[in-house]
């Protein structure tokens, strides 16, 4: 099931839309709602609303605040209608996570797992999803942490202000 979904999110670079693709260009950018952007693509039809973060830091395996080498880093709401995938959530943390480690996204105090492939993390299925989309919607932030290869710990905060208005627009554009 995991390989599924991480193939089915993969589409996202396949189709051109890579999270440092989404930062440098406003080509395919077709909205802007406060903290969050929405792209469509459409070949194949995909849309997606996309944040980045407000805040970051990063802690060794002591638990210390250190300074860290990132690409870039982005939390999606992905809508591919020819695949089926309405609200799917993506995470990409711009450094190869841990193997086998999971990322925590905490929306206004309640954590959900992502399990990780590479630089990328998602939920394990489209109900995690739904209950994820309807969080981010009522929530005010989201905190996602992740585990290097080299056992750093990422604290990355994104604003939710926008997040209704972003994901409701990427659904009309591809609902």
């Amino acid at each position: 099931m995991g390989a599924v979904r991480a193939l089915v999110a993969g589409l996202a670079v396949v189709a051109g839309i890579t999270p440092a693709i989404a930062q440098q260009t406003t080509q395919n950018r077709v909205g802007t709602f406060t903290n969050w952007d929405v792209y469509e693509e459409q070949s194949p039809h995909e849309c997606m609303a996309v944040s980045q973060t407000t805040d970051w830091y990063a802690t060794n395996a002591s638990g210390a605040r250190t300074t860290v080498s990132r690409g870039s880093f982005f939390l999606f709401v992905f809508f591919r209608p020819e695949a089926g995938v309405r609200g799917q959530i993506a995470y990409t943390g711009g450094y190869a996570f841990r193997d086998g480690s999971n990322v925590t996204l905490t929306i206004d105090g309640t954590a959900y797992q992502m399990f990780t492939q590479g630089e990328w993390a998602w939920l394990a299925s489209a109900e995690d999803d739904a209950r994820v989309v309807a969080a981010l919607k009522r929530g005010s932030r989201a905190v996602v942490e992740g585990v290097s290869g080299r056992g750093n710990r990422t604290h990355d905060t994104f604003s939710l202000s926008g997040v209704t208005a972003a994901i409701d627009d990427a659904q009309r554009r591809c609902g």
